[in-house]
């Protein structure tokens, strides 16, 4: 495996610490939409930090919000179970169906009052936004992906979070934003990448359909996105913050959805690719959207042990060819769904985003599906249902090729 010196160079151009986080993403719901409390989120992480055969300290989290759901601004009950539990943390700031963050903010000031450093201290980054860009793209909005964010207005987010906590032990944090790999090729969308610290990447070969996306193919799809991501970054370093195969749910065109094939999927890209070797939130621990006919949860009712064997003991540990692996700093990371192997270059091209999104624990795809033709791909998610219902109210929306 190829180490990629561009991202080694980033991370020490932040001055980045080289340790590669494993964790969950966590919604602020449960899968009935009832709002996650402290027992609730304790429970994952204590889960997580004891799984059997694990291939690492999964002691790590990506949330999408500050804000205890259903609140106007408090904080979310997650930072003191994180606390209690020594979960390091990767913030995350709402910012899609809002015209401002003054209340994720606020959420987090009042957070960071409350616990000090006993909460800062465990914060290892911030993502102002998830998937936004591809929302707001081209292909977000004919498979109705739910309200986005234009660019500049993302800018103006995440400028407002540094200006909100300059000077403090927060503004000290890498602060990046997470989204589908093609949007960062786009040059309409280069002012995020300049306004940013790191690229937190989604990517789900599962979803890949017209693309060969069966589990034997799904290393390659996720390597041919992450070079992608990797060539758009401008040496700025990459996380991956969601990825993960379904374990129960319908066929997505050759994906097959099995506890065997999920296992495949963990070896092949995250025991070679990805676990220790690159700042990694699996997708997921458990399902929260009642609606989502694909289960991706690694382990049933948050038991200590997972549906399957985790140990990464018997995986062939093979040459590749991807510029994605074996970095030894905590600053890179996987791709999202690609689609056009052209924005595989470093430069920044012009079309339109035709990428298909990932699968948020508390954020995931519901609807229906029709396609014809070889170039649709038709994959949304209810962005607005899970995470943020009580800021945009439910959402379920359906995809038309």
């Amino acid at each position: 495996m190829k180490v990629s010196a561009t991202l080694a160079a980033g991370a020490l151009a932040l001055g980045v610490e080289a340790k590669n986080y494993l964790g969950f993403n966590s919604g602020a719901t449960l899968a009935n939409r009832a709002a996650k409390f402290k027992a609730d989120f304790q429970a994952e992480f204590e889960t997580a930090q004891n799984l059997k055969s694990a291939p690492g300290d999964f002691s790590a989290v990506r949330l999408y919000t500050n804000i205890q759901a259903y609140s106007e601004d408090d904080p979310i009950e997650a930072f003191e179970a994180a606390i209690d539990t020594k979960t390091e943390i990767l913030l995350g700031v709402w910012t899609s169906g809002t015209d401002n963050i003054d209340k994720e903010i606020s959420a987090l000031k009042k957070a960071v009052d409350k616990y000090g450093s006993k909460l800062t201290d465990l914060v290892i980054g911030v993502s102002v936004g998830s998937e936004d860009l591809y929302r707001n793209s081209v292909t977000g909005v004919k498979n109705k992906g739910g309200v986005g964010v234009q660019p500049d207005v993302l800018v103006d987010f995440i400028n407002d979070f540094k200006k909100a906590f300059k000077g403090t032990p927060i503004g000290k944090i890498p602060v990046g934003h997470v989204d589908t790999w093609d949007v960062w090729g786009n040059a309409t969308n280069k002012a995020v990448l300049d306004a940013i610290d790191f690229i937190g990447v989604d990517e789900y070969p599962y979803y890949e359909n017209d693309k060969g996306n069966s589990i034997d193919n799904a290393a390659k799809l996720f390597n041919k996105a992450y070079e992608a991501t990797i060539a758009a970054s401008g040496g700025k370093p990459v996380w991956v913050t969601e990825t993960g195969w379904p374990y129960k749910g319908p066929d997505w065109d050759e994906a097959v959805p099995s506890v065997k094939n999920a296992q495949k999927y963990w070896r092949d890209v995250g025991c070679k690719y990805l676990f220790n070797k690159t700042p990694t939130f699996w997708y997921t621990l458990r399902d929260s959207n009642p609606d989502n006919k694909m289960k991706f949860a690694i382990t049933d009712n948050l038991s200590t042990t997972p549906l399957f064997d985790l140990s990464c003991d018997k995986v062939d540990d093979e040459e590749t060819t991807s510029s994605a692996v074996h970095s030894k700093t905590k600053t890179e990371s996987g791709a999202s769904k690609p689609t056009h192997a052209s924005n595989s270059t470093a430069t920044f091209i012009t079309s339109t985003a035709s990428a298909t999104s990932g699968s948020g624990d508390d954020e995931e795809a519901t609807g229906t599906a029709t396609a014809t033709g070889s170039e649709v791909l038709c994959y949304f998610k209810s962005r607005l249902s899970m995470c943020l219902s009580y800021v945009v109210g439910d959402s379920t929306l359906d995809c038309f090729e």
